[in-house]
């Protein structure tokens, strides 16, 4: 509902101001700028380049060749991929898919990152380290939602958590400020 894929029966969601319930049809590609996907199954292009894949929202946004590159190598090398740009997507692990989908999500400066399930096929070690690059970018100022079953990743974060069950919420973790 948040990045506008559904639209909710009632009420309003609010995104940076603006009411995503209430966005027209042609509308909603310029609102999805404005919010970072990272998917549970990657969704990378098999046949493209990890660089293409990157700069995909880039280019359909219409932002220039130079501009463009620097921002995906800038991601890649945040993510740590930044020496497989040239490299397809089914030559790297499930970990290094899993954080090109990340560069491709953040590539944007998105005010808003959405998680599914980021870290349901990646070993331990890994989930730590894709946890640790999300709680970077919201350091910075993105707003961080990651849908999780991972109740031991979630416990690590010490972040403001909350618990859906039956489409109620049912309760939550809110940490003391700092």
């Amino acid at each position: 509902i948040i990045a506008s894929l559904e639209r909710p029966t009632q009420g309003q969601v609010l995104v940076g101001g603006h009411n995503a319930s209430k966005l027209k049809a042609k509308q909603i590609p310029y609102f999805r700028r404005h919010v970072g996907m990272v998917f549970q199954d990657h969704r990378l292009l098999m046949d493209r380049s990890v660089f293409d894949n990157v700069a995909l929202p880039l280019v359909v946004a219409g932002l220039g060749h130079q501009e463009t590159a620097r921002r995906v190598r800038a991601a890649l090398d945040k993510v740590g991929l930044l020496k497989k740009e040239r490299a397809v997507p089914d030559t790297l692990s499930g970990g290094e898919q899993q954080r090109v989908g990340i560069a491709r999500a953040v590539v944007t400066r998105p005010s808003v990152l959405l998680a599914d399930e980021p870290t349901g096929n990646l070993d331990p070690l890994l989930s730590r380290e894709i946890v640790s690059l999300f709680s970077d970018f919201n350091h910075v100022g993105v707003t961080v939602l990651i849908a999780t079953h991972d109740v031991a990743l979630v416990n690590r974060m010490r972040q403001r958590t909350l618990v859906i069950q039956e489409g109620e919420v049912s309760e939550g973790y809110f940490p003391e400020p700092a």
